[in-house]
């Protein structure tokens, strides 16, 4: 397997990346990192550079085919999934952490204790919307956790505002639908949010300023607190 890591966690969250690695050594995965990984294009496309974003996603391809990849990344998976089916005619072998996790899970590859902790979970929407996988990381939670849901999840869910340029062009904005979904998880009683997606947990934990401290975790490091020995 190859663990395509995405330019977010690469640069900014190495944290995930260490989770999702220990995680898969765990369950005894071998797998692989590429280290001239190139950006997946996602955000040269959601930003209008279409051209730009085929000349990324073309030269990412040549490296990425014939390979089972791994992404930690909503947005990587999106893109890498579909995008590059309909803009370059390039089906991958793509799989995102949640999917997999759940997977290893079920086999008992690996075997996680439950936290006394209250989560929720955000879905993010490349995972969700654009990509329609909404109950794998849910069930990843559940072996965990206790998930306690927000009024809006699934397909009806809040954006948090990072994506399609917002948090660049509009930070301001990005920043206030971003604090708009801390609210909705401090209204659970969750003590973590959850998410699927890199550029989700870098918003919403700017925006995770408040008295009552609720964390902002991605799903790979719950799972790891939870094989902790």
């Amino acid at each position: 397997m190859l663990y395509f890591r995405g330019c977010t966690v690469r640069e900014k969250l190495p944290r995930i990346e260490m989770a999702t690695k220990w995680i898969l050594e765990k369950a005894h995965i071998e797998y692989r990192i590429l280290d001239d990984e190139e950006c997946c294009g996602s955000f040269l496309l959601r930003t209008g550079f279409t051209d730009d974003a085929r000349d990324v996603m073309a030269s990412a391809a040549e490296k990425l085919k014939g390979e089972k990849v791994i992404v930690s990344c909503a947005g990587c998976y999106n893109t890498l999934k579909n995008d590059y089916k309909d803009l370059l005619g390039v089906e991958l072998d793509v799989i995102h952490t949640s999917t997999l996790f759940e997977q290893l899970i079920k086999d008992g590859a690996i075997k996680p204790k439950k936290l006394p902790v209250n989560v929720s979970y955000h879905d993010p929407c490349h995972l969700g919307r654009h990509s329609g996988e909404y109950d794998s990381p849910r069930e990843v939670l559940k072996a965990t956790a206790n998930l306690v849901e927000m009024e809006n999840i699934k397909e009806n869910a809040r954006c948090c505002g990072a994506g399609g340029g917002v948090k660049s062009a509009y930070p301001e904005v990005a920043s206030k639908l971003a604090q708009r979904r801390i609210t909705d998880a401090l209204e659970t009683e969750a003590e973590i949010l959850v998410t699927s997606c890199s550029f989700c947990l870098v918003n919403l934990e700017g925006a995770c300023q408040n008295p009552r401290g609720i964390r902002v975790m991605d799903l790979s490091e719950i799972l790891l607190w939870a094989l902790s020995d």
